[in-house]
């Protein structure tokens, strides 16, 4: 009776030692998989970061892959707005040093310089020095769309903001509507030439300001005249030729002043618009960093 008596104890004790066994094999292997999950999990957050810093390169390298085609978009259009240039008979020419045009740029006088609608050959490289041409990105980032829609043909400004920026305004010898930031410094420009040349400032004409369109030829690039930022010049009446390699010998003299006031000249484009001038890049975000538009 007393040897039954002890087995109940003995099967209770081992039953309690291989629960204790369990037990502790069990903690063991959980402690094991929760190791892993937290190895596996640190893993991929370093693959996910990795990634991430892949996908924010490739998204760098598209903006500026975007930039790119949008500046090359908008030159095939100026240039494919513009009938092809017919060479007018040769003349005889020598070429000649000017005063203006100093260092060793030359430039080729037909026939004389003192005629400020003479053509000369244009020294690209002394002109827009430190000066960026404003694509359509910039425009829209720092005055937004001047409206919903474009045409090839001029249309109104429906943008509030830019509406409100708008003034006519009567600079010296032309009337012109532009942003008022652009119509101060135009003022200040013409006012140096009615002192250095003023004959050149007596002949100046416009040939368009303000125009809100496409650039003629394209479906997509808005023309700076949109934003008010740009104006075509003329001398005597006469527009200057497009994409002809020579520029009127008065327009290389507006050159220089608007240079000096950070305004881009469109002399310098792959096929040159020596009549074209537009506010340039920096002289747009100055004129932001100090509120005036």
């Amino acid at each position: 009776m007393r040897q039954g008596a002890l087995i109940g104890p003995i099967i209770v004790a081992i039953g309690l030692v291989i629960a204790a066994i369990a037990f502790a094999v069990v903690g063991a292997l959980l402690e094991t998989a929760d190791g892993s999950a937290e190895l596996r999990l640190s893993r991929n957050e370093a693959e996910l970061a990795t990634q991430r810093g892949d996908i924010e390169s490739l998204r760098a390298e598209l903006r500026d892959a975007q930039i790119a085609i949008e500046r090359l978009a908008e030159d095939l259009a100026m240039q494919a707005s513009q009938a092809p240039f017919v060479a007018p008979a040769p003349v005889p020419s020598v070429t000649i040093a000017t005063p203006e045009l100093a260092g060793d740029e030359e430039v080729e006088d037909h026939g004389g310089t003192d005629q400020m609608t003479e053509v000369m050959r244009l020294a690209k490289a002394r002109f827009n020095m430190g000066i960026t041409q404003p694509g359509n990105r910039v425009m829209l980032e720092v005055l937004g769309p001047p409206r919903d829609n474009y045409s090839t043909e001029c249309q109104s400004v429906t943008q509030p903001r830019l509406k409100s920026l708008l003034e006519t305004r009567q600079i010296g010898p032309i009337r012109v509507t532009m942003v008022k930031p652009a119509l101060d410094s135009l003022g200040r420009i013409l006012a140096e030439l009615q002192q250095s040349e003023p004959d050149i400032y007596n002949a100046l004409g416009t040939a368009g300001a303000m125009c809100a369109r496409l650039i003629r030829g394209s479906r997509t690039a808005v023309s700076n005249h949109s934003w008010g930022t740009a104006i075509d010049l003329k001398l005597e009446g006469q527009l200057d030729g497009f994409a002809d390699g020579g520029t009127q010998f008065g327009l290389l003299l507006l050159a220089e002043l608007f240079n000096k006031e950070g305004w881009f000249w469109g002399a310098t484009y792959s096929r040159e618009d020596s009549m074209h001038f537009e506010v340039g890049v920096e002289t747009m975000r100055k004129w932001q960093a100090e509120g005036q538009i």
